[in-house]
């Protein structure tokens, strides 16, 4: 991933295998009667005028918000697959989660600090969250009302939030997080392990550990501060900053300063041996479990690889690399977590290559909507039949050849269109990483390789750290050949059936 699913073959011999707004709160105020016994007649004690008017006066800022056309943020920014997913009304700075967790309960208390600034006058918002039950919720140190509508968690803050306002959100919440299951049959989020968690988020799996704006054009930069029992080690993204030991546990804290995307974030739980060091440069931490006979396996080739996509695609875009390496072959697939890809089991040379070039195709540039995600795995899939050509393997331009010569009937490689996904079943397809990089390679005999290689580099450099679509980098790839690539693009990525 995306998903590359260790169960199949790897695309670099043939098809890579992966995969309310409520009512207002109620009001809170004090009510009394009083009783006068006057000639045995009950009379109601009324407050003095200046009172009643401090008390209109009260009511009347209470519901300012409404009469001022605060309105609620939506509860999803209209993804083709997700609809739910995002939410309007606010933009996300920074996350800073605080976790402890037990193995051995599978049991989860969390508190999420969110940072977020108000894009509208908001009087409600939601936030995206399908993790355990939440037990309170503060917007600026002060308690606001919150209800769960299914994937939603709609806050109502006591006061309304002016537009452009920088605001902060805490939610406290504890329980045992679960996986999702996605439309294609695979579970991300979070995957209890026999010894921690595995914990992976695309597309929508982060949500069920922790509240967020759940949208890839929403990106933040996050702070983890992990507490597990002695023994164990919790791994995130980013910069280990300390590792704090007491008499019962240990806690991690991690920061990545570099925005990401929600579902990239990860904090997978186990027993780890760790190595750090430098990579091609770069600091690097790699976890492996110690379970694993094969060790790190592709990892190894880390800095090669490295070297090879700075030559291809400019700068490495972060400033952290390394992996997670588990014992976790029950998930099915690899996935590209920010700064530190997470993999299932020992992973191949070919898999770490496709791995790693999401670091510049999909964590650093990233998709603006999910049918888009031929941006990511067309792209990634390219890049390490690159790395296979590196170290003896068939060129770029015989894996295309070679994959020409499949039959049209054979529809898994050449439907759905990279880019006409019909559903988010097919968000993983076989078709959208082989034959997506059968159109990159195409692309590259249409345009000469020096033109193609600066298409690549601007690409990512112009959207770094951004969001881009497939129009843009279509505009890019033209402006860089001299001449329109609408017709090539529409035969390679739109139309049904082998092109």
């Amino acid at each position: 991933m995306g998903r590359a699913r260790g169960r199949r073959r790897a695309p670099a011999r043939r098809a890579l295998s992966v995969k309310r707004f409520p009512g207002p709160a109620p009001a809170h105020g004090y009510s009394a009667s009083v009783r006068a016994s006057t000639s045995r007649r009950r009379r109601t004690l009324r407050p003095p005028a200046g009172v009643a008017a401090l008390g209109a006066a009260i009511a009347a800022l209470v519901a300012a918000p409404a009469a001022l056309g605060f309105a609620p943020g939506s509860a999803g920014v209209g993804d083709p697959f997700f609809p739910e997913a995002g939410n309007g009304g606010y933009d996300v700075a920074d996350y800073d989660l605080d976790l402890r967790y037990s193995p051995n309960t599978r049991k989860l208390v969390a508190d999420a600090e969110i940072t977020a600034t108000a894009t509208q006058d908001l009087s409600a918002f939601n936030l995206d969250f399908r993790g355990p039950r939440v037990t309170s919720v503060e917007v600026d140190g002060v308690d606001a009302g919150f209800d769960r509508s299914g994937p939603e968690l709609v806050v109502t803050p006591s006061a309304g939030i002016a537009d452009g306002s920088r605001f902060r959100v805490e939610v406290g919440y504890r329980g045992r997080p679960g996986p999702l299951t996605d439309a294609d049959g695979s579970e991300e989020g979070w995957l209890a392990t026999e010894d921690g968690a595995f914990v992976v988020g695309e597309p929508q799996g982060s949500t069920t550990w922790y509240p967020a704006n759940d949208y890839p054009t929403d990106k933040a930069t996050f702070s983890f501060e992990v507490e597990v029992p002695r023994g164990v080690e919790a791994i995130a993204n980013g910069k280990l900053v300390e590792r704090q030991r007491r008499r019962g546990s240990t806690t991690w804290r991690w920061r990545e300063n570099q925005p990401m995307a929600t579902y990239l974030a990860t904090v997978t739980i186990g027993q780890f041996e760790i190595d750090r060091s430098r990579v091609a440069g770069i600091r690097s931490l790699v976890a492996v479990d110690p379970k694993l006979p094969d060790g790190a396996g592709g990892v190894e080739e880390s800095a090669a690889i490295l070297k090879l996509f700075e030559r291809l695609f400019g700068p490495y875009p972060f400033d952290d690399v390394g992996a997670i390496v588990d014992d976790a072959s029950f998930v099915g697939y690899a996935l590209e977590t920010q700064t530190r890809p997470i993999y299932d089991r020992t992973p191949s040379e070919v898999l770490v290559a496709h791995e790693l070039a999401h670091q510049w195709f999909g964590n650093s540039v990233t998709l603006s909507s999910w049918p888009e995600i031929w941006l990511n795995e067309g792209f990634a899939t390219w890049a390490q039949w690159r790395w296979d050509e590196q170290v003896g393997g068939p060129t770029t331009a015989e894996q295309l050849r070679l994959l020409e010569r499949t039959p049209a009937s054979e529809d898994e490689l050449w439907n759905p269109p990279p880019a006409a996904i019909p559903g988010p079943q097919q968000l993983f397809a076989d078709s959208v990483y082989v034959r997506g990089a059968m159109a990159l390679e195409a692309l590259r005999q249409e345009i000469g390789e020096p033109a193609f290689l600066k298409t690549m580099r601007a690409w990512a450099a112009s959207h770094a750290y951004s969001n881009g679509t497939i129009a843009e980098f279509i505009a890019i790839a033209e402006a860089q050949a001299g001449f329109e690539l609408n017709p090539f693009f529409d035969r390679y990525l739109y139309q049904p059936g082998k092109p």
